[in-house]
């Protein structure tokens, strides 16, 4: 299969730029229109959701100087600030890896208004590649709490509202504490936007200090229309990387941006030759995967975890819940049938699963795939199910 054009770049961050999300939208929409405008907000997202241009969009409508019933005028001197992200009285602060050089988040704000001019649908991976991070540890620290508050202090500049977005506050250590007093008594016409992934990770005196918005996952539509939009796919194409992506823009759009296989007829015909005990088959299988490179074998692998749990869900009677692509879920039903069974899925998910960690880790993928594929033939075929087996694919 040819490989997927480039992904066109989102620059804009008006409403409308943002993939689904409606319900959202209309109701921070609101919160502007009828004054109600809390000043300390947590939106709570997955990755991909597009929560962050949620919270720059949000910000951008309040400090609109023409606003409209539905977004921001984008033209006029407030909303050109706001989409270089240079406006005086919008501050970013986020995970970032401190060194002699980098004290705290403003002394790497080029890198992070590079990266979201690029495309404001990030997650922590793309800002660790950015910022060439390798395995240093990312927080957001005591010297960057005084250098909010220190932020803070000073009145609004030009706009109407001064905003401090927090991306990922999970990555605040225990200088957070210092947040509370300004997060609690802010100083006048001061809005407090933090976007998280995981309300458990978020200390508990910060979190009662704010009020939640649930920015929910994208549904399968959502992603399939942004797609087929965007890029020259078929339908096929665009339904299964929707399928693969759960929910998660930026995992669809990686999708699209390495060389596509296809994952639903490969995936289904490893699993025959692993019912029909086909070793010489198998063989030829790795040699074909290995070629691959990482992200595409981890793609393959995502789409074997995603479709084998709903195959469960199809041996389990749960067929209203399972949201395949029509052929694949034809596959699924055959295989359902005549091959699987749910010990035997339960069994390969989790070969799936250890496989793809040790992808992500630089495993030889010859080594693994030959392994995995042995796996499946002693699963499938001998009904032989191994419990917490470690492998080592160096």
């Amino acid at each position: 299969m040819r490989v997927a054009e480039k992904i066109t770049i989102l620059q804009k961050m008006q409403f409308k730029e943002i993939v689904g999300q409606q319900g959202v939208k209309q109701h921070l929409i609101q919160t502007v229109q009828e004054n109600r405008i809390s000043h300390a907000q947590l939106f709570l997202s997955c990755d991909g959701s597009g929560a962050l241009g949620l919270a720059i969009a949000y910000a951008q409508y309040i400090n609109c100087l023409s606003r409209t019933a539905t977004d921001s005028c984008g033209s006029c001197s407030s909303c050109r600030k706001y989409e270089r992200y240079i406006h005086p009285d919008l501050h970013f602060s986020y995970p970032f890896f401190a060194s002699k050089d980098v004290r705290v988040a403003v002394d790497v704000l080029e890198e992070w208004r590079s990266m979201l001019l690029q495309d404001p649908y990030v997650d922590m991976n793309s800002w660790r590649a950015r910022l060439n991070a390798e395995n240093k540890q990312a927080n957001i620290n005591i010297a960057e709490c005084h250098d909010i508050i220190k932020k803070l202090s000073y009145k609004a500049f030009e706009g109407e509202t001064k905003v401090l977005i927090m991306w990922l506050p999970e990555y605040l250590d225990r200088g957070a504490n210092a947040l509370l007093k300004i997060i609690e008594e802010p100083p006048e016409k001061t809005l407090f936007i933090l976007v998280a992934n995981h309300q458990d990770q978020i200390l508990s005196t910060l979190l009662s200090r704010t009020q939640i918005t649930k920015v929910p996952k994208l549904s399968d539509q959502e992603i399939q229309d942004f797609l087929l939009e965007r890029h020259q796919l078929t339908a096929e194409q665009a339904a299964e990387y929707s399928f693969l992506a759960d929910g998660n823009l930026i995992e669809a759009r990686l999708l699209v941006e390495n060389e596509a296989n296809n994952n639903a007829e490969l995936f289904a015909e490893w699993l025959r030759m692993g019912f029909k005990g086909n070793v010489l088959g198998m063989m030829g299988f790795v040699e074909k995967t290995a070629g691959w490179g990482r992200e595409n074998q981890k793609n393959f692998l995502r789409y074997g975890i995603s479709f084998l749990r709903e195959c469960s869900l199809l041996l389990s009677g749960a067929d209203a819940l399972v949201k395949l692509p029509a052929r694949a879920l034809d596959t699924a039903r055959k295989l359902s049938t005549h091959v699987l069974d749910l010990n035997m899925a339960d069994a390969i998910i989790s070969e799936l699963e250890l496989a793809h960690y040790h992808i992500e880790r630089n495993a030889n993928p010859k080594i693994l795939f030959l392994d995995v594929s042995l796996q499946l033939i002693k699963t499938i075929k001998f009904k032989s199910f191994p419990k917490g087996t470690q492998h080592i694919y160096n």
